[in-house]
């Protein structure tokens, strides 16, 4: 579904992504790990066409996209969580929800409002709340609902649970196993390792803007020594 292959990735002269290459099946569930700075949030960025690469490529679905705008991007299928949640403050949760909501690809049983609140319960009693009334937990299940609601093939999230209660966490990661079960495809990061080898299927490493390992959840879930070199604080 996507391919991300060898891309390079700068900041005016200095340079973020060295060569970085990985893919997302349909169905599937990715994650991208690392410790902070080093460059997958970056990475999230080049894909949606935020920050343009410099060279290498990256194909959703047949189609090259690394030159296209992030709104085009985005109509194509793709979905973003941003890192930060970046709802809109001054609208209520129920114009969050359907400001950008839409059916572009045709699914034949597409999110509405009803769906995506059985998935997010909490929010059903917020929607008349202005975003910047809602707690941390709730902008992010908001953050989320708002990404469903574009009607994406794949959904990228960056910093999913990040600064949550645990309450909201666990919220969180129930929803996205819910997805899951549905057969989205998703590219998560996260620093809760235990509940990402809970749900993901593969798993990529990055340090110094490099992919540094990549490899199935039985693999990373028995090396030690791997997650205490490049995921250990």
């Amino acid at each position: 579904m996507l391919k991300v292959d060898r891309i390079e990735t700068f900041y005016g002269k200095s340079q973020a992504l060295f060569g970085v290459s990985l893919n997302v099946r349909e169905g599937e569930v990715v994650t991208l790990l690392g410790r902070n700075g080093m460059g997958k949030s970056t990475t999230v960025r080049s894909i949606m066409g935020l920050t343009p690469i410099r060279s290498g490529r990256i194909v959703f679905e047949g189609t090259d996209i690394h030159q296209l705008p992030g709104y085009t991007i985005a109509r194509l299928g793709i979905g973003l969580v941003p890192e930060g949640r970046q709802i809109f403050p001054n609208l209520t949760v129920y114009e969050n929800m359907v400001a950008t909501a839409a059916n572009r690809l045709g699914m034949k049983t597409p999110y509405t409002l009803d769906s995506v609140l059985s998935i997010f319960p909490r929010l059903t009693d917020r929607l008349t709340h202005y975003g910047n009334q809602l707690s941390g937990g709730e902008q992010q299940m908001l953050s989320v609902v708002r990404a469903l609601m574009t009607n994406p093939k794949l959904l990228i999230m960056d910093e999913a649970t990040e600064g949550l209660a645990p309450l909201v966490r666990r919220e969180i990661w129930r929803a996205l196993a819910m997805l899951k079960a549905n057969g989205h495809a998703i590219l998560v990061i996260d620093k809760n390792l235990d509940a990402l080898l809970k749900l993901a299927d593969r798993h990529c490493i990055m340090e110094n803007g490099r992919l540094v390992w990549r490899g199935s959840t039985a693999e990373l879930a028995g090396d030690d020594g791997l997650k205490s070199r490049y995921l250990g604080v």
